[in-house]
């Protein structure tokens, strides 16, 4: 069997988050969620990226989620990569690291450390250390206490097994200066930045203009049609269709995730089984979102796929 590509040059197109699902006394749901990571596949999904924040990684088991990442790695069969999460401590990304590579997993995203605050020495250190304790390239999560300037991301970039930076804070000023430090002082022009906030459609134009094209899409759990519309409308340059889809559902969506806490994970949940799949419900200290908001993501849902509908198949 000829072996797969590098990860980095298999990251191209819209990239799938899928939720993990559980049954209704709380269990590992395992067939349901095979279901859902082989409906965004077949979707057109670029790639799974397993047990992550959507995922709910932080409540999941290391025995959960290496059968997680299996089972995604399964439904996948080498059509697009897998990646899996993985944090916490050092020691215990690691571990996660190592279970990921056991499954069959293409590559990590390293999410935070677990709730520290630390220097950028120490970030750099830890993120060195996971980095050479696996054989799978680690993409590294940028977000609340993991916060990098330039000169470390120059330092990551320059660190084997480190391929690439998502996004998660969303200081375009922050992020223009890392890319412009690690093109001119690493040299490296194949790191890959990821826009990675949580409803990362309504800042795609802005991340586009810095030369980030590659983003996660929560939508796409729960909506590919929508996803895939507006991924085709940017990628094509067609700003009337981009501005409908932003007005016209991905603005309100954004809207509708700020009135709960958890909502960027619970919301996506309601809207997976709105369309059809019980995925369940999130495991505390998540908390379901209000039926009254749970009616407004589905009237939400109703018009994205009429926009989505109505816009050219080539985005042109």
């Amino acid at each position: 069997m000829t072996p797969a590509p590098p990860l980095a040059g298999r990251l191209d197109g819209l990239l799938f988050f899928p939720v993990t699902a559980y049954a209704p006394d709380g269990a590992l749901d395992l067939e349901v969620f095979r279901a859902h990571v082989r409906g965004g596949i077949e979707a057109g999904a670029a790639a799974v990226f397993a047990c992550c924040g959507t995922g709910e990684f932080h409540a999941l088991t290391p025995e959960e989620f290496g059968a997680c990442v299996a089972a995604a790695v399964e439904e996948a069969a080498g059509r697009v990569p897998v990646v899996a999460g993985a944090g916490y401590g050092t020691a215990l990304a690691e571990r996660f690291a190592g279970i990921a590579h056991e499954a069959g997993a293409d590559g990590l995203l390293a999410m935070p450390p677990y709730l520290v605050v630390a220097e950028q020495e120490g970030l750099l250190r830890h993120y060195t250390a996971l980095a050479a304790a696996t054989p799978l390239p680690v993409i590294v999560y940028q977000r609340d206490n993991a916060v990098f300037t330039p000169e470390t991301v120059v330092r990551l970039a320059r660190t084997p097994g480190i391929i690439g930076l998502k996004d998660g804070l969303g200081d375009l000023d922050l992020l223009q200066r890392i890319i412009s430090a690690v093109r001119t002082e690493a040299a490296d022009e194949s790191f890959l930045y990821f826009n990675g906030l949580p409803t990362a459609e309504l800042t795609g134009p802005a991340y586009l203009g810095l030369g980030v094209r590659l983003y996660s899409s929560a939508v796409f759990a729960f909506a590919p049609e929508i996803a895939l519309a507006f991924h085709r409308a940017l990628n094509a340059g067609d700003e009337a269709t981009v501005a409908r889809l932003l007005d016209g559902f991905y603005r309100p969506l954004v809207d509708l995730r700020n009135k709960g806490r958890g909502y960027a994970v619970s919301l996506v949940k309601a809207g997976v089984r709105l369309r059809g799949l019980d995925v369940g419900e999130v495991r505390p200290p998540l908390s379901e979102p209000a039926p009254a908001h749970v009616k407004e993501l589905a009237d939400l849902i109703e018009r994205g796929l009429t926009l989505a509908a109505e816009a050219p198949e080539n985005g042109a």
